[in-house]
């Protein structure tokens, strides 16, 4: 599973970290951090009260708890920076929004082998249909190359 809010950064509770469940209770979600400098590390995930703000859209004031995690098969680039995986599978049904997106990608694991990359396109009958687009927005790399003269 992975964590979808930030608890605690000194260990290692933040945003996307990923957890193998071992464990429930009515309040509780018993865990062992997955990757990282803390992994093998027990832990415990609180339920959170959630409350929606007073408006005319819920009349009803309510709070509601529930716990800060999702089950995680895949995730997505943003999620997986920062994180050395063993293994890493790229499905690219669209180009990726910038190099840089696609070098996150594709640098997770620790060696080349351990990545296998998808692409989709719509159709796979055409010749070159292996490739990828890398979306560069030429103009701002021009503008911000004379702004550093």
């Amino acid at each position: 599973m992975i964590l979808l809010r930030n608890f605690n950064a000194t260990e290692d509770l933040c945003n996307g970290i990923r957890l193998i469940y071992k464990s429930l209770s009515k309040h509780v979600i018993h865990a062992q951090i997955a990757v990282g400098d803390f992994a093998g590390k027990d832990v415990f995930i609180h339920r959170i009260p959630l409350q929606p703000p007073t408006d005319e859209q819920y009349p009803i004031p309510y709070i509601r708890t529930q716990f800060s995690i999702r089950l995680c098969f895949a995730m997505t680039i943003n999620k997986a920076q920062g994180q050395t995986l063993d293994c890493v599978g790229i499905y690219l049904k669209e180009p990726v929004f910038s190099h840089g997106h696609l070098y996150v990608a594709l640098s997770r694991a620790r060696t080349a082998s351990q990545v296998k990359v998808l692409i989709k396109p719509p159709f796979f009958d055409k010749p070159g249909t292996d490739q990828t687009k890398i979306i560069v927005f030429r103009e701002v790399l021009e503008t911000s190359r004379l702004a550093a003269k």
